[in-house]
């Protein structure tokens, strides 16, 4: 609070005059020249101070300048760059009005080079509200999967099971093309997975999101920003990729795009076939009350795996007035993969002698499916009013069947006893979706945003098994059971933003109501299980920023938050694992909520600084308990969280010729609850280092060297030891620019794997998990088509919230 009242304090007495530069472009034929790139710099460098956009009449402006020697530097698409005049800022000249500034088409422009500009964007934007990652612009990133591409991202890490945490903090919602994903867990890992690097336009990383948004997230929310040409004419793109680790991998996309004065279209597919092994090494050892080594249990296991997928998105949007437009988008994909397992538990005695093994061979074979449909509305009241609204249907089938071969080995390898286990597991989610927003700009300034959303979520799960006996597969009732879960969720929120001097404020307020309804059916061994719950949350925001100078910036931003459990978290009966594991859900699993303030300072654009803090009440994760030689996974309400966060990300260009990017974390948390009798009180420090160099050439060549370091971690009953990767690649352009190859290798040294401890009851875990991570790729593109002077249309928000964040299915 000091903080903030600190800067309430600085803004009443903010009242220096500043400058302002104004001007305005034309393109070929005298045209207004919109949407393009403008950057101020000091006359005696070229570091940018700040940026700006044309608009559709072509007019720019730059304010808030502080006295000095300045110039204008704009670059478009097919024009050739401009630089202005040095332009004075003087307390006597503190207005400068450039005039009309004409750009000149560039001499080997060709309307295919337009579309390649992307690849000019710096690696990350460090901005006030958000980091973003321009995926395009990392050469390492040709083959890689979207969950690839997070784990390297500043602030980002991924455990062992998928789970991803922005600056040392799990609770993160993932939105794509600002629709959340609606799914967790294991589905999540499996959707990122499937998507590839070059379908992915923009990665933005949110930790404190404003009103608008959905409030979940404890960590804040990341936001997946597909490809999606915005040039008026037909364009398009196609990739072809071969990748081979341990095994091959492919990945292939074809993207098509129209659009025209009153309407336009798109079409993007993807295919990505990504074979691979794991490895998985568990070491349990098993305590008395004085803690003396009561036995072990040992179980390696090698995992091959083979999922192939398909995806397509299709849209269109139609102006039916030059005030009224509507859209349509449509997204789906089948993903298909075996897993298959081969593992043995070796359970011992005291002095480590084992009498009889358990091998396993397990094979998984999934089947998901996934269609949507969003359907948008937008019409511009007048200049300073703006509605929209969005209707989205989202259904999730997935078809999971599941075999398990046990064999008991003696140590005289004699076959003991053989047991079968098979399981079906069919589940259908459907997700109904509304919201409608209301934007007014007032003339002081002022700009509102309100808006209503209400969202729907059936679940329909089961998980049938059956054990062999003799020729018969005879139910297994201790295992079977049959969930349905429905969910609704409604919204109100009120956003207020506005620019006074030196300060930008924003404050909003959400209000979230939520009541869920589970039940797990019984069988004739199982009596049902019903469980309703019902609550409703208040979640401000606020946010200031104070411009000190050309050079310096502060903000301050603070709001509370929510992370609700994925529905099968709430499923209260067991899943078969292995022979050693299962896992059951909690129906008692309360939703968490989490306090983030954070404090940033950049300085000339290059240099951002950020102190976080970030309180957790209610924290729930995977807890562990033991039934006698088995482990239960299960998710438990543990206690309180705090955390404490110090990121610093630096921009440097050492040379024309190599830019780097440093993005340094590191935090403080403390965890403190119990869990079965057991008091889990962890403090801890960890850290993160993500560095990126690109390097560019004469001749269309250019290279990258990237890599990343997380330091060990501990939360609550985990431990992990450090781990990270280096990574090197080269591209070069090719046919005039029309296309680019590009090498890469990722994990150069092996070093991505995850070295962990458990520690639960009276058992201590040590795992060892490898995957098939060390990867060469190399990638051709080829850009065609024709495009030209576009005019900017709304992008489809949707009204789909984090209820898909949470599907979990198992």
């Amino acid at each position: 609070m000091v903080l903030l009242f600190t800067a309430l304090a600085l803004f009443q007495t903010a009242t220096a005059q500043k400058g302002k530069i104004t001007g305005k472009l034309l393109g070929d034929g005298d045209l207004p020249l919109e949407n393009a790139t403008l950057s101020l710099t000091k006359a005696s460098d070229s570091i940018p101070l700040k940026f700006a956009v044309s608009s559709k009449s072509g007019d720019f402006i730059f304010d808030q300048i502080v006295n000095g020697n300045y110039r204008v530097r704009v670059s478009a698409m097919g024009y050739s760059e401009r630089n202005s005049n040095v332009i004075e800022i003087t307390d006597a000249e503190h207005t400068v009005e450039l005039g009309i500034m004409k750009l000149a088409v560039s001499a080997d422009k060709t309307q295919l080079q337009a579309v390649t500009v992307t690849a000019k964007r710096p690696l990350f934007e460090v901005k006030p509200d958000k980091t973003v990652v321009n995926v395009d612009a990392a050469v390492t990133n040709v083959g890689a999967t979207a969950l690839e591409v997070l784990e390297k991202s500043p602030g980002i890490t991924i455990d062992r099971d998928g789970n991803i945490s922005l600056k040392g903090r799990a609770g993160v919602m993932v939105m794509i093309d600002g629709k959340p994903s609606y799914l967790s867990g294991t589905e999540l890992t499996n959707l990122l997975q499937s998507m590839t690097a070059n379908q992915i336009d923009q990665i933005e990383l949110m930790t404190n999101p404003p009103a608008k948004y959905d409030a979940a997230g404890n960590a804040g929310a990341i936001n997946i920003r597909t490809k999606k040409s915005k040039q008026r004419g037909f364009n398009g793109n196609v990739n072809l990729g071969y990748g081979q680790g341990q095994y091959y991998k492919t990945t292939n996309s074809l993207a098509l795009n129209y659009r025209n004065d009153k309407f336009s279209a798109f079409m993007n597919y993807s295919m990505n076939s990504n074979p691979g092994y794991g490895t998985l090494n568990i070491d349990r050892t098993y305590f008395d009350n004085t803690g003396n080594v009561t036995g072990y249990v040992q179980q390696p296991t090698n995992m091959i795996y083979q999922p192939f997928s398909n995806t397509l998105k299709v849209g269109m949007d139609y102006a039916i007035t030059k005030k009224t437009t509507i859209g349509i988008t449509g997204n789906g994909f089948i993903n298909k993969g075996e897993f298959n397992g081969n593992s043995i538990g070796y359970p011992k005695d005291v002095n480590g002698i084992w009498d009889t093994a358990v091998h396993t061979i397990s094979q998984n074979n999934n089947h998901w499916t996934n269609g949507s449909v969003n359907v948008s509305f937008r019409h511009q009241i007048d200049k300073d009013r703006e509605l929209t609204a969005d209707v989205d249907y989202l259904q999730y089938v997935s078809d999971n069947t599941q075999s398990f071969k046990n064999t008991s080995i003696t140590l005289d390898n004699d076959n003991a006893g053989i047991t079968e286990l098979m399981g079906l597991l069919p589940s259908v989610i459907n997700i109904y979706s509304v919201k409608t927003d209301y934007t007014h700009t007032f003339k002081d300034g002022l700009k509102m945003d309100a808006g209503l959303k209400s969202s729907l979520v059936n679940t329909n799960s089961e998980a049938n098994y059956f054990n062999l006996e003799g020729e018969y597969w005879i139910i297994d009732y201790d295992k079977t059971n049959h969930f349905i879960y429905e969910e609704n969720i409604n919204a109100v929120y009120l956003n207020m933003q506005k620019k006074m001097g030196k300060f930008n404020a924003q404050a909003g307020l959400r209000y979230e109501h939520t009541n869920y309804k589970g039940n797990q059916l019984g069988n004739p061994q199982k009596e049902d299980s019903l469980f309703t719950r019902n609550y409703g949350s208040l979640f401000p925001t606020a946010y200031i920023t104070y411009e000190a100078d050309s050079s310096n910036t502060f903000s301050i931003n603070a709001g509370r938050r929510i992370n609700r459990p994925a529905y099968q978290m709430l499923n209260p009966f067991m899943f078969f694992i292995n022979q050693y594991t299962y896992q059951e859900g909690n129906p008692f699993l309360l939703p968490e909520f989490t306090w983030n303030v954070e404090l940033d300072h950049t300085f000339k654009n290059w240099l951002t600084t950020t102190l976080g803090y970030a309180y957790t009440d209610q924290r729930f994760s995977q807890v562990f308990r033991t039934q006698g030689e088995v482990t239960i996974l299960t998710f438990g309400n543990i206690g309180t969280r705090q955390n404490i966060s110090l990121s610093v990300n630096a921009q440097v260009i050492p040379t024309k010729w190599w830019s780097a990017n440093v993005q340094l974390t590191g935090a403080h948390s403390a965890v403190n609850g119990t869990w079965m009798d057991q008091q889990i009180d962890t403090k801890a420090y960890n850290g993160q280092v993500n560095i990126n160099n690109q390097f560019k050439f004469k001749k269309g060549w250019s290279a990258e060297l990237s890599g990343f370091y997380n330091s060990k971690s501990i939360d609550g009953q985990f431990a992990i030891q450090p781990f990270g990767q280096v990574a090197a690649g080269v591209s070069k352009n090719v046919l005039n620019d029309k296309g680019s190859v590009r090498l890469n290798v990722r994990d150069i040294f092996f070093t991505q794997i995850i070295d962990g401890e458990i520690s639960y009851q009276n058992v201590l875990e040590h795992f060892r998990q490898s995957r098939d991570s060390r990867v060469m790729n190399i990638s051709f593109t080829y850009r065609f088509g024709k495009t030209f002077k576009d005019n900017a249309r709304r992008k489809n928000g949707g009204s789909a919230t984090e209820e898909q964040q949470r599907v979990g299915v198992n």
